[in-house]
């Protein structure tokens, strides 16, 4: 039997570790600079579409000035693309058409 309290899991020995401010940083629909980084992430979660790069840590970011534009590519298989501001207006008609 023992005698010492059970120190509990090997995770939570030791020290705190901070956080690493990993997620999406610019929402659909708000404009974006070259360069300017949309999704921070581990792995392939979000694919990179039209206008956008990955960078060798998983990083998405905008290769254009445009407007950020998340869709699906399947159930589980998102993609973010930039589109540049002259077609966003267009697709602003399209919508206002349709309703």
């Amino acid at each position: 039997m023992a005698h010492k309290k059970s120190g509990g899991s090997a995770a939570r020995q030791g020290t705190r570790v901070a956080g690493k401010r990993l997620g999406i940083k610019r929402s659909q629909g708000q404009i974006v600079k070259p360069g300017e980084i949309i999704v921070r992430q581990r792995g392939r979660r979000i694919a990179a579409g039209k206008n956008v790069a990955l960078g060798k840590d998983f990083t998405l970011y905008s290769k254009i000035l445009g407007v950020v534009n998340f869709r699906n590519l399947t159930i589980r298989k998102k993609a973010v693309e930039v589109i540049s501001p002259n077609k966003t207006t267009i697709l602003d008609k399209e919508k206002t058409e349709k309703e």
